[in-house]
């Protein structure tokens, strides 16, 4: 039998983005949001309300960048979505977070969170939604497999569960995509 919630805002899984950006003196800022995600093959999409330091920053600086909060950095990846730039200009410092210049973008990268998107702003739609164009995806070598690829295991993102309020880890393989269908073929 299931039970009936109605409409909710329960999603899995719900990544946690820390969206960076620098404001129009150059101080870098960033922000936790959960919506958003891949648009289209090398775009991504972040609903983020107007009111928010990092739209206005966005909106002037063109740019932002994308990492993904982790398990090592879960108290700090809240935080940046506790408090408002617009209130506590020097959060990323008290965060414990440092950043650094992106080479493709006009934002910063957060040194502390090992995977980052950099994203040149393409628009703001008719619903107020960011849509920007990856330029570049950079990861520390620590979260690099055998391959030389990003391995999940090593990163540990975080999900955010909107039922109960949670991060959860990411990282178990449980089965190979565009694989394992094959067998009911």
């Amino acid at each position: 039998m299931r039970k009936d919630f109605g409409a909710r805002t329960w999603f899995y899984p719900l990544p946690v983005l820390i969206i960076a950006s620098y404001d129009e003196k150059g101080n870098a800022n960033a922000m936790n949001a959960a919506w958003g995600g891949i648009y289209d093959s090398n775009r991504v999409v972040l609903s983020l309300s107007a009111d928010h330091k990092t739209t206005e920053n966005i909106r002037a600086r063109k740019a932002f960048t994308i990492s993904f909060g982790d398990a090592a950095h879960v108290a700090a990846c809240d935080y940046v979505g506790l408090v408002s730039g617009n209130d506590v200009p020097d959060k990323l410092k008290k965060a414990g977070f440092t950043t650094h210049k992106s080479r493709f973008v006009d934002a910063p990268v957060i040194c502390e969170l090992p995977m980052a998107l950099e994203c040149r702003l393409i628009k703001i739609n008719e619903d107020g939604n960011i849509i920007g164009e990856i330029v570049n995806i950079s990861a520390d070598e620590s979260v690099l497999g055998e391959d030389g690829l990003i391995d999940a295991a090593k990163l540990r993102p975080i999900s955010f569960d909107p039922v109960h309020n949670y991060y959860l880890v990411l990282g178990e393989k449980v089965g190979n995509a565009f694989q394992d269908g094959n067998a009911l073929k």
